[in-house]
């Protein structure tokens, strides 16, 4: 739960970075620095030749000096001690470039040693990881510092004095500093590299867009396609919140861009406030989830599966509108409920006039499309659509000036901040896991404690990552939870395919000699339909370390690939309800500041109204919405429409009219046998006929009572 006090030292403190950034000196050293910041960054991603480990190292060094001086280490009190903490931030800036030169410096040196550590090494390993800490705390709070020195100490201290399956006799703090930071893994490896590269490249691009105007197009855009109908105000909420989102990529920066306009809007149409901040905080957490962007996640779902990036935001897509219709659908029954009226604005520009005069703000993100088909990779693709933003502008009648380039430059940077600080420090975490191969132990802990059972499994990770985003931000939740239990998850997904192959008695013959060693008595039963309980049976015969062998001959490569990325889809989605899920639910919280409207109960209302980001990812397990071909892509996809719309329906009571209590638990059944995975389309047929003669009944039921009136 938010704590009042220590949300006022965190406004304190953002206060003095705000000082900081307009101070008459300070703050322009910081706009200069912020821009050779971007300019190298830039040159790193493309026409460098330097290592990858080197790369890294620059990009820890430069972001946490940027860290230091733009986020104060506290807020003193009295000038002598700010200009206390200022000096104090200055050798951190220096410490943190020097720890990175150092290593650029004397990595030849170390190897020489045979990677032994010198007095000086001992020095930099252990300054550049209590800096990252230090500038972890900063940014995002004392959770992240205080897992990691959990994780660090596990693994070279405690770790020996545990019993069962976590005991690790432990390695030494030199082996533990060198993985940490020198050698290219923790703090340097894979995480940091995605962070230097996609993550700032993408962040840099929707600064370009918001300093073009995009911002304010996308906003004008959603009012005159959505603005004029009953209720409209909430459909430009959740339809700008869904265009900025594949633009920024941040549930919170949607929140606060769109909802100083929407929340007031959605109010001045007859919504109640808590509904309306509940809607907008609903819409903007499904930025993350909106292709082309999806913030860090996609960047590190496709470093993780070995799936294109292009192949990532493709699949992603149908599931992103599928989550964002559902917040329409309540935003539709709360207009009829409230009765919501649209507002007839006489200073709203026509929506020809918008898009006559925006028309070139959809270039950028058609360019960046056509790139990642063509076939150049992300960071490419994101250069040339920064470019392609650029020559956009000059097709408006307000073009991008050498000083709007060069605020993006900046801003882009600075946004980046937060971000860089946050995927550097978790790469600690990720390297004890990979290390110590407790995601493994893990994953099989999970498949233990759901006994096989899908459905348990997916409970045990949506209250795994409700916990850790309490005190995780919603990329690092993901990175954590992904590298412990998406094998657990995408194993028994594999199994149950298996399980339904044996039961139709459809197992290939390639598949049928992984049996003739594990259970030869029964491989002429192979051949014909069986029960699940004697599938199952079967399929215990077969030792694990068969298992990976058996899915590669029994199961497609396209389906086993889509698996996986289906597996991490449905962890990155669940990570996403901590910005929605009381008690610490960040997006929640902001829309209540602008409704003016208490945390708790917004909370709450954001929480019932983003039902989406539950019931879609059971989709993503039992259907062919990410696994299947385009046809039965789109076919779950209108199927999940009508039965997510029926159980907001009985969520709410209301359709077009209020439901009585039978009709209300009706929906619920209805929309399940739209939902579920049976396989037939005739079942599903019938669930939307049911539906459709419901829904008309209820809006001659709606309209009845003003037809008697009148």
């Amino acid at each position: 739960m938010s704590d009042p006090n220590l949300d006022s030292i965190r406004d304190e403190e953002a206060q003095e970075a705000d000082e900081r950034l307009t101070h008459p000196w300070l703050g322009r050293l910081l706009f200069a620095f912020a821009i050779v910041i971007a300019l190298v960054h830039l040159y790193f991603n493309t026409f460098s030749t330097l290592s990858t480990l080197w790369t890294s190292a620059m990009h820890f060094g430069l972001f946490g000096a940027l860290c230091a001086l733009s986020v104060p280490l506290a807020r003193p009190s009295g000038a002598g001690a700010q200009r206390a903490i200022l000096a104090v931030d200055v050798l951190l800036a220096v410490a943190a470039i020097g720890c990175a030169l150092y290593l650029m410096a004397f990595e030849d040196a170390l190897y020489d040693r045979g990677v032994t550590f010198n007095a000086s090494d001992w020095v930099v390993s252990i300054l550049a990881v209590g800096l990252i800490l230090e500038f972890a705390r900063r940014t995002t709070g004392w959770f992240i510092p205080v897992l990691c020195l959990i994780a660090l100490t596990y693994v070279a201290w405690w770790g020996k004095y545990v019993g069962g399956v976590f005991n690790f006799p432990g390695l030494s703090w030199e082996t533990v500093l060198f993985r940490s930071y020198i050698g290219g893994e923790g703090m340097l490896g894979s995480i940091a590299r995605i962070s230097w590269s996609y993550v700032f490249m993408f962040i840099l691009f929707g600064a370009f867009l918001v300093k073009s105007g995009a911002g304010e197009f996308i906003i004008e855009l959603a009012r005159c396609a959505a603005g004029r109908f009953v209720g409209g105000p909430g459909f430009v909420a959740v339809f700008s919140s869904g265009l900025m989102g594949s633009v920024s990529g941040s549930a919170v920066a949607n929140t606060v861009s769109t909802g100083v306009i929407t929340i007031p809007l959605m109010r001045k149409a007859g919504f109640p406030a808590r509904f309306a901040a509940g809607v907008e905080a609903s819409a903007s957490t499904g930025g993350q989830l909106m292709p082309p962007v999806m913030g860090a996640g996609a960047f590190i779902m496709a470093s993780y599966t070995q799936v294109s990036y292009l192949t990532i935001i493709g699949v992603a897509a149908l599931p992103a509108l599928l989550y964002f219709l559902s917040v329409a659908m309540f935003v539709r029954i709360e207009a009829k409920r409230s009765n919501a009226q649209h507002l007839d604005d006489p200073d709203a520009p026509k929506i020809g006039e918008v898009l006559k005069n925006g028309w070139h703000f959809l270039l950028p993100l058609i360019v960046l499309v056509a790139a990642l088909i063509y076939g150049f990779t992300p960071t490419y693709s994101a250069g040339i659509a920064i470019v392609s933003v650029i020559v956009a502008s000059w097709l408006s009648r307000q073009p991008m000036t050498p000083k709007l380039i060069i605020e993006a430059l900046v801003q882009g940077t600075r946004n980046m901040i937060t971000t860089a600080i946050l995927l550097i420090t978790v790469g600690l975490i990720v390297n004890v896991v990979s290390t110590t191969g407790i995601g493994n132990t893990f994953s099989l802990m999970i498949t233990d404690w759901a006994g096989g059972s899908l459905l348990v499994t997916l409970v045990l990770i949506a209250i795994a990552s409700l916990i850790l985003g309490m005190g995780l931000p919603v990329t690092a939740s993901y990175i954590v939870l992904a590298t412990l239990s998406a094998p657990a998850l995408y194993h028994l997904m594999a199994h149950s395919q298996l399980v339904d192959l044996l039961v139709a008695g459809d197992l290939p013959q390639q598949a049928q000699a992984i049996f003739m060693l594990a259970a030869p008595d029964q491989v002429q039963a192979l051949s014909a339909p069986m029960s699940p309980a004697d599938a199952q049976a079967l399929l215990d015969k077969v030792p694990d370390t068969f298992s990976s062998q058996l899915y590669e001959q029994a199961l497609s490569p396209h389906f086993l690939t889509m698996s996986l990325v289906a597996a991490h889809m449905v962890i990155f989605w669940l990570s996403q309800d901590s910005n929605v899920t009381p008690p610490v639910c960040l997006t929640a919280f902001a829309a209540a500041a602008i409704a003016n409207t208490p945390q708790m109960r917004t909370g709450l209302t954001a929480w019932k109204i983003a039902k989406g980001l539950y019931i879609v990812p059971l989709l993503f397990v039992w259907s062919p919405l990410i696994t299947g071909t385009p046809l039965e892509m789109t076919t779950v996809f209108v199927m999940a429409l009508f039965g997510i719309y029926a159980i907001v329906a009985g969520l709410e009571g209301y359709l077009e009219h209020e439901l009585s209590w039978w009709l209300r638990l009706l929906m619920f059944p209805i929309g399940a046998l739209m939902l579920w995975p049976h396989g037939m389309l005739a079942l599903d047929l019938v669930g939307v006929a049911i539906f459709a003669a419901v829904f008309a009944w209820s809006v001659h039921q709606g309209r009845t009572p003003r037809a008697a009136t009148s």
